[in-house]
């Protein structure tokens, strides 16, 4: 009962949170009800065991991914009546179907919960982390190294484009 009522109030909160990043009209405090959504899904992913990815979730999107969303939009300045489109009718269909759609899944199901846990796989204890590092490193190690090489190139592209007046060779700026 106690993990219901946890799972309810997470998902609430990322609903109510999602909702007010699209609704509010000032970018910033989109950004912050951003911030609050992602910590209220590293606490869902808590929930489900896996701290390592609640860790990840943190530390990459909390920290870094909007971080840079701040950066753009305080970089480009966004106004208030560029920000909204003439899809809102269709978005606000579109929303109101999927959200139907659910209800009506939940109301098929029956609204229940299976309370019968499947059998665990007898695999010997080791923890979520050790499991990531076994699998990326032994398995999927040629993928990994080539996304390193993929994000080291735009790095290297990103600099070159940000100091492009330095190699300027023509001397204006």
């Amino acid at each position: 009962m106690a993990h219901q009522l946890v799972f309810f109030y997470l998902a609430g909160i990322i609903v109510l949170t999602s909702i007010l990043v699209v609704a509010l009209r000032n970018p910033v405090y989109s950004a912050l009800s951003l911030l609050i959504m992602f910590f209220h899904v590293a606490g869902l992913y808590v929930t489900l065991h896996a701290e390592f990815v609640a860790a990840v979730q943190i530390i990459v999107y909390a920290g870094a991914i909007l971080v840079l969303y701040l950066f753009v939009v305080m970089l480009l300045n966004v106004k208030r009546e560029d920000r909204y489109h003439a899809q809102l009718p269709l978005g606000a269909l579109l929303g109101a179907t999927i959200l139907t759609e659910v209800i009506l899944l939940m109301w098929q199901r029956g609204g229940s919960v299976s309370s019968t846990p499947a059998a665990a796989p007898s695999t010997p204890a080791i923890g979520n982390t050790e499991a990531i590092g076994e699998v990326l490193y032994s398995t999927y190690v040629f993928p990994f190294e080539v996304a390193s090489l993929i994000l080291l190139v735009a790095m290297i592209g990103a600099i070159v484009l940000a100091k492009r007046d330095i190699f300027d060779v023509t001397g204006d700026k």
